[in-house]
């Protein structure tokens, strides 16, 4: 079988044309050694790409406008995708379809990521998603969903920064490689990977994370949250820690942030209404949290 990640021949940089038609495109983009994306938009059609090798590979998969659907002829599995989702799948070998489906208009960008290039960034230690998915893919598995979720403002910001490199750019491969990990560690740093917990140390942060996902702008104390979760305040924040890393504070700013994330697609908010909304009274301290977050701040946002 022929490698999906070894196709560069003359440039670092390749741009392969799939399908074009006026304002319809179907692109192949080979940004070096081990990272490859298609991008579409299409009207009022379908189009399919079929993988057949045995690559270990991670798919990151944002479908903006219609749907996408993934078949595994290995194990029969499915995927589905749908209008504002995006998806990160693992898979060690491939014998798949992707089929954009037939929409008004389709708009999908997927990523594939080599093992290989995650090699570079393993840190030895098994709980750090990039340390998660390398393992995961080392294994016999085809097309495991690993996490979906809406698509954020940031998400959308950081990919039209990587389909934007320019092709008279200079260092345009590395330009976009940096764009690529940019992307990788956003969506990454949102996957729930546990370290070592027992059973009830899990079930207890897990309780105090359901109460606080259902009113995260006017949380609970944590006096108030220890008494719901049937434990004492010492604990209930010893076990939270252990369990997700960050503490029942740093979870609480997680929530609101990425609540404002989300909210940033809403064109006609400005942002000290999507501040206000997701509980933060001063604008500029928002905004302070929100680029030491994610390193862009929100009036960048509201370019795009």
């Amino acid at each position: 079988m022929e490698s999906f990640f070894f196709n560069i021949t003359d440039t670092r940089y390749k741009v392969t044309e799939l399908f074009k038609n006026r304002q319809e495109y179907f692109n192949r983009v080979d940004i070096s050694n081990g990272i490859v994306f298609l991008e579409s938009m299409l009207l009022h059609r379908s189009e399919q790409i079929v993988l057949t090798n045995l690559d270990r590979m991670v798919m990151i998969v944002m479908v903006k406008e219609g749907s996408l659907h993934i078949e595994d002829h290995i194990n029969n599995n499915e995927a589905f995708i749908g209008k504002g989702e995006i998806g990160i799948y693992c898979s060690s070998r491939q014998d798949i379809t992707l089929t954009i489906e037939k929409a008004h208009r389709s708009e999908v960008f997927i990523l594939f990521i080599a093992d290989f290039f995650l090699k570079r960034y393993l840190s030895s230690r098994h709980n750090e998603p990039i340390d998660f998915l390398y393992s995961k893919i080392q294994q016999e598995i085809t097309l495991e969903e690993i996490h979906i979720q809406p698509i954020d403002a940031l998400s959308l910001y950081i990919v039209e920064k990587i389909l934007n490199v320019a092709e008279d750019d200079r260092m345009q491969s590395i330009r976009a490689e940096h764009r690529v990990t940019e992307f990788m560690i956003h969506r990454f740093s949102l996957l729930d990977i546990f370290d070592e917990v027992s059973s009830e140390e899990l079930r207890l942060a897990s309780k105090a994370k359901d109460i606080l996902l259902q009113d995260f702008i006017s949380p609970p104390t944590v006096q108030t949250l220890a008494h719901l979760c049937a434990t004492n305040e010492s604990k209930l924040k010893k076990v939270f820690k252990k369990v997700y890393q960050t503490t029942l504070y740093g979870y609480v700013q997680k929530l609101r942030l990425d609540e404002a994330n989300l909210l940033f697609k809403e064109e006609n908010l400005t942002i000290g209404e999507i501040a206000r909304r997701v509980g933060y009274k001063h604008q500029g301290y928002f905004s302070k949290l929100f680029f030491n977050t994610y390193g862009v701040y929100p009036k960048e946002l509201m370019k795009h």
